[in-house]
């Protein structure tokens, strides 16, 4: 098993091999984003790979063609939909501000309230 954790949020999961991030964020409601269902169309389930960047699949042209499309994309910038874990070990990610807001929109009951107010 792998150990998923969203640092800033104080969500972890753990997780069998092969499993992408998406599905992983989804078990445990991380507010990661997730619009185009994990079809590679979109950038809203843009993380940062904090740590073990080395356990997770390779990006492919399709994930990197994607996330040139995104915002405040770094180097450790990878698309949970696309991205497997393949070795064991801890990860830790961030989750992207876009990434953040596109699950508010998906899910604005777990929105902060200030942000809900500048949605209004």
């Amino acid at each position: 098993m792998v150990k998923i954790r969203w640092v800033a949020d104080g969500v972890e999961v753990d997780v069998p091999l092969g499993t992408d991030l998406r599905t992983a964020a989804k078990k445990v409601h991380a507010p990661q984003g997730d619009a185009c269902g994990g079809k590679c169309a979109c950038s809203t389930c843009h993380v940062y790979v904090l740590k073990g960047r080395e356990l997770l699949s390779e990006a492919e042209e399709d994930e990197e063609d994607t996330l040139d499309k995104g915002f405040d994309v770094r180097a450790n910038s990878r698309l949970g939909c696309q991205t497997r874990v393949v070795r064991e070990g801890v990860i830790e990610l961030e989750v992207a501000r876009e990434s953040r807001e596109s699950f508010w929109n998906e899910h604005p009951e777990h929105a902060p309230e200030d942000w809900r107010k500048k949605k209004d």
